[in-house]
């Protein structure tokens, strides 16, 4: 057990046996709660000055009418920034623009955040034993699940506190102009995604036989109600498959334009709903045990055991069949309706402008692509930055402390971790070209497959960069591993969605990884650029690797 873990361990057994003898569910409650909240300030700060910069932004850049009713004009019917962020209403005025802005994005920043912090806080728990030291009193599994998920809620409410505080503020400049009751509702529809997602975490956590499997199919789910959420809002005519979607009722929520609180009462009763199923099911297993079957108690297989990089395969091949078929099927969904959007995007001479000075330009199908193939560049990143905090809950937990007191190196062992998940970032590429090209061939759009298939390599090179930074804060400062990678990735990602859109300097835009490769299949990928990413990202997983063999195993 690493020393993290050890003084963690004992805290609880210093104090959980006296605190569950008078009030069982109290220690499991604070713990939750004092650990959720934590997270939840650093967050809301987040949302708050993404809403902040968003309106003051808006107020300072557009200040005439004409302004204003140009860039509605421009982006108000644009399906290809509907299907991504989702529809405009209103974006004409300050309110509009701050909520369509905000919404589309935080909604699913926020829900990244709700699933990660769900099945850490109860099945990662489990998984390190800590569990155990809570069930020592006189409770059940069912109470102690019910008051972690009190402590979850305390976390959340922090989240859209801090959110609000900061969302009020900005609301009474007299740029801006939004009054408190508005603010708040907008402050509460920004974290509703994150509440959806934080049970859903916990729910997986039931179901699943560890914390990595669990995120693995809470992220499914998200992936799943974000590509049915973005064909709805293509203009389609699938408008319908939003009510299949929890962050298609949380975009029809619509603060500050046209406020629909009665839409809070299904995603209450969905998020109810999931919490008293995931009680159930805490109650219907053992302790470490899963719903779903762990494989690693069935009948002795020993196939992909004879060296550390095989065990690698074994234990990711899982996680990357299920991101391989989210991808796949959000490509041949790109690819089915390209086609139809792509018609209304040659239709609109200023949509063809707009793109045209984003560097997007070719047919409308391809324009449409190179949008939506932005969102496969984000799941294959998220691909590479879950792999790193993989590998650093395992040193965290402690097991990998079973394969280093063999004859197996830290160096091999990193390594052989890398080259595996770079061997599923380049078939993740290879996969969304294929799929899409497939769909899109279908409806015969006239984009080719060599074009497609190079539109879903030049996807891989920024995923490569993370994983590359990534191992190299892992061989250097292991605790910041999942920090330094999902904040460059969500920073990538904003900078490339939004920075267009507000006219950002060229010197923001570089910051972004996304904006480094072409806007494929619109554009030819620029493989120079890309092969420049990779090769960055080998040397900083090489430095990283020599830097983990050189430093001591450290627990959280």
């Amino acid at each position: 057990m690493t020393r993290g873990m050890s003084l963690m361990s004992a805290d609880l057994a210093l104090r959980a046996p006296i605190a569950t003898m008078r009030r069982p569910g109290l220690v499991a409650a604070t713990l939750t709660a004092r650990r959720a909240a934590r997270s939840a300030v650093v967050w809301g700060c987040v949302f708050g000055l993404y809403v902040a910069s968003s309106a003051l932004g808006y107020a300072a850049t557009y200040k005439t009418v004409q302004a204003r009713a140009q860039l509605a004009a421009t982006f108000g019917t644009n399906p290809g920034f509907n299907a991504l962020i989702g529809p405009a209403h209103e974006i004409g005025t300050v309110a509009g623009f701050t909520a369509w802005r905000s919404l589309g994005v935080l909604s699913i920043v926020g829900g990244v955040w709700g699933l990660l912090a769900g099945t850490r806080l109860l099945r990662g728990e489990e998984d390190a034993g800590r569990w155990e030291l809570l069930l020592v009193g006189h409770t059940t599994r069912r109470g102690a699940t019910a008051r972690a998920l009190a402590g979850l809620a305390v976390g959340l409410l922090t989240l859209w506190g801090v959110t609000a505080i900061i969302t009020v503020a900005v609301g009474r400049a007299h740029s801006v102009g939004i009054a408190v009751g508005p603010s708040l509702f907008l402050a509460l529809a920004l974290v509703s995604s994150a509440a959806i997602f934080l049970i859903v975490g916990a729910l997986a956590g039931q179901l699943a036989p560890t914390r990595r499997q669990a995120a693995g199919y809470a992220a499914a789910v998200l992936g799943i109600a974000y590509a049915l959420r973005m064909i709805a809002d293509s203009g389609t005519g699938l408008a319908w498959l939003r009510w299949l979607s929890p962050l298609g009722w949380v975009e029809q929520l619509q603060p500050l334009t046209a406020p629909r609180p009665l839409m809070l009462v299904p995603i209450a009763a969905l998020i109810a709903s999931m919490a008293g199923l995931a009680i159930h099911l805490a109650g219907s297993r053992d302790l470490g045990a899963s719903i779903v079957a762990d494989r690693a108690r069935a009948a002795a297989r020993t196939r992909l055991l004879s060296g550390p990089t095989s065990l690698v395969v074994r234990l990711t091949r899982g996680v990357a069949i299920a991101w391989g078929i989210s991808i796949a099927l959000l490509s041949l969904m790109m690819g089915l309706i390209a086609k139809s959007v792509g018609s209304v995007l040659s239709d609109n001479a200023g949509d063809r402008e707009t793109f045209a000075k984003m560097g997007i330009r070719g047919s409308g199908a391809a324009q449409y692509l190179a949008i939506t193939f932005l969102i496969v560049a984000l799941l294959i990143a998220l691909v590479a930055a879950g792999q790193l905090s993989a590998a650093r809950s395992e040193e965290a937990e402690g097991r990998i402390d079973h394969l280093l007191v063999r004859q197996v190196s830290r160096y091999t062992w990193l390594v052989g971790r890398l080259a595996v998940t770079t061997g599923c970032l380049i078939s993740a590429g290879l996969v969304a070209g294929t799929m899409c090209w497939l769909g899109a061939a279908s409806q015969h759009s006239g984009v080719g497959f060599a074009t497609l298939l190079g539109a879903g390599l030049n996807v891989v090179p920024p995923a490569v960069f993370i994983l590359g930074v990534g191992a190299l804060t892992f061989g250097a400062w292991p605790r910041a591993v999942s920090a330094v990678t999902y904040g460059l990735l969500a920073w990538s990602f904003l900078v490339e969605l939004i920075g267009g859109i507000a006219g950002a300097s060229h010197w923001v835009l570089d910051t972004s990884l996304f904006h480094q490769m072409s806007a494929a299949p619109a554009s030819s990928p620029n493989w120079t650029s890309g092969a420049v990413m990779i090769l960055l990202g080998v040397g900083a997983g090489g430095f990283g690797a020599v830097a983990f063999r050189r430093r001591d195993l450290v627990g959280e």
